[in-house]
């Protein structure tokens, strides 16, 4: 019995697809393709990942597709995702946010509710589970800046992490150890919805500058001698180019692709990184992941 068969028996009311192509779910727009299946709440997700490990079948998680690259290939395999997970709940000063919100949601449903703080967000591609994993942000907050408590599957059962046990670091999360995020509990500060307009705009203008096309955002995290995309300019990679892969000419930092192989993509950050440690000393950490299939992620 193959791996959709599998899910179309066992859980018929998750939103298992036979395949799904990974250049349609990524914001890079590459890749091969897979099963796909989205738990519909936190009781199907535990369900479906137990599932998953009794049954040794591989299998990887998924946000937004931001800050993502997937193989190339056509895999028997299983991509989790939480775009079914959109709940939004407000109490008090507490707004409680399903994994699968996305970045425009939230900002949209706090600005309604007089919620300011989540206006550094705007912009970015990101659902709340993934900007959790990432801890996603830009330089005045991350997603850490405002998370009370995640709750999150792990060892088949539904986790509750507070702030410290989360891990959080530049571009790093305990959930980056194969911990399937359900939803946020995050603070809510509330404001005059003129100035939650008003600051959305600020960083929506700010943003209007990156380069367009298909990227994954920032490739590297930057490293304390200065910005990563600085330092790849100064070692002349821009234009840099792999197959249909190359470095932005607007911001080195960014890989723009064109073509439709994720190894040209992954060959490309290899060279860079390369390229700027023989030429700087420089190893650059990579800010995006590149995502594998495993029965045990």
């Amino acid at each position: 019995m193959g791996v959709y068969a599998h899910f179309a028996e066992r859980f018929p009311l998750a939103a298992a697809r036979e395949r799904i192509f990974f250049s349609r779910c990524t914001t890079i727009g590459c890749g091969g393709e897979s099963v796909s299946v989205s738990p519909s709440d936190a009781e199907e997700a535990v369900a479906v990942l137990n599932f998953l490990k009794r049954e040794r079948i591989p299998h990887a998680f998924l946000g937004a597709g931001a800050n993502t690259l997937l193989p190339d290939g056509r895999h028997e395999a299983v991509l989790v995702r939480s775009d079914l997970l959109k709940g939004l709940v407000l109490s008090g000063n507490t707004l409680y946010a399903g994994a699968g919100v996305t970045g425009g949601a939230l900002i949209r449903f706090a600005l309604t509710h007089g919620i300011g703080g989540f206006e550094p967000f705007i912009g970015i591609p990101m659902t709340v589970g993934g900007a959790c994993v990432m801890n996603a942000g830009v330089r005045e907050r991350h997603l850490s800046d405002v998370a009370l408590r995640v709750l999150a599957v792990r060892g088949g059962r539904i986790e509750s992490f507070s702030p410290e046990t989360c891990r959080f670091d530049e571009k790093e999360s305990i959930f980056q150890e194969g911990i399937f995020v359900v939803g946020v509990l995050l603070r809510a500060e509330r404001a005059p919805q003129e100035i939650i307009r008003k600051r959305c705009g600020e960083f929506l203008a700010r943003r209007a500058s990156l380069p367009k096309g298909h990227s994954m955002g920032c490739v590297f995290v930057n490293p304390k001698e200065m910005g990563a995309g600085q330092l790849i300019d100064r070692c002349g990679l821009k234009g840099m180019r792999c197959g249909g892969a190359f470095v932005s000419d607007k911001h080195a930092n960014f890989i723009i692709n064109e073509g439709t192989s994720s190894a040209d993509v992954a060959a490309l950050i290899d060279g860079v990184k390369a390229e700027v440690r023989k030429k700087t000393g420089i190893v650059l950490r990579e800010e995006v992941r590149r995502l594998t299939f495993s029965a045990d992620p």
